[in-house]
């Protein structure tokens, strides 16, 4: 049987690549701040796959790893043909240049962006048993250039591509099957990018761009992107192991 735990599925493309994952064989779980939607319930039951919700803020890390654990719970008695992990949910804010941000916002972009990934993927692989443990971690381009205002979200976007790296080379030298990748889906059309466009150009000097990505009609849907990562995932065997891919990349 083949599993899938998905980060962030109350909307956007957390949601959206739920939605494609059911209809390609994978049993679901999801974790996100709101409840479960009735179209994720509907979908799973249309096509027989078992699915669960549970609602967590991924900024409480004792909350967390309870719901971690009994995700464990229902997984290992399970036959598991691959264990899919999406980390999807992350956040943009606290925005503003070093020295302007409250410390506590600073602790929880780390949690939500950084942290909870790594509990996410460490829990998984130390306690469930699978032929192969694949690992999609929803990165961003802010994860390879330094953007003004930017410095929690860029810095923890770096280190979740180097943590994906690192894991990947990690499984390689233990001769694992295990698949780790960062996806940079670009930019969408989502309530990311409206809080992106609200922000106070003080804090945040390319607001202007973003806003004329709107006006322009240069925002993907959600859609269009969970298609394209739902395309890569199908296709294990030609997966490049630690690899960043790039929306831009697998446009044809």
């Amino acid at each position: 049987m083949k599993f899938a735990i998905v980060t962030g599925a109350s909307r956007g493309l957390g949601e959206e690549t739920a939605k494609n994952l059911l209809t390609q064989g994978y049993n679901l779980f999801t974790i996100s701040r709101k409840r479960k939607t009735n179209e994720l319930k509907n979908l799973a039951n249309e096509n027989r796959q078992s699915y669960y919700h549970h609602s967590c803020d991924l900024s409480d890390l004792e909350k967390l790893n309870d719901v971690l654990y009994e995700i464990v719970t229902k997984l290992q008695d399970q036959n598991i043909e691959e264990l899919l992990i999406v980390n999807n949910a992350g956040m943009v804010t606290p925005i503003g240049p070093v020295g302007s941000l409250e410390n506590h916002d600073i602790v929880k972009h780390i949690s939500v962006n950084l942290t909870a990934i790594m509990l996410m993927v460490n829990t998984m692989k130390k306690h469930v048993e699978s032929n192969r443990l694949f690992v999609v971690n929803i990165s961003s381009g802010a994860g390879e250039n330094g953007v003004y205002g930017w410095n929690a979200y860029c810095s923890t976007k770096s280190a979740v591509n180097m943590y994906t790296e690192t894991a990947a080379l990690e499984a390689k030298e233990l001769k694992s099957k295990d698949l780790h990748i960062a996806f940079s889906p670009g930019v969408m059309d989502t309530e990311m990018q409206e809080e992106i466009r609200s922000s106070d150009e003080e804090d945040f000097k390319n607001v202007d761009k973003f806003k004329q990505y709107k006006e322009e009609g240069k925002l993907r849907s959600p859609k269009e992107v969970a298609d394209l990562l739902t395309d890569l995932i199908q296709k294990p065997d030609e997966i490049e192991n630690g690899k960043v891919y790039r929306v831009y990349d697998l446009v044809k």
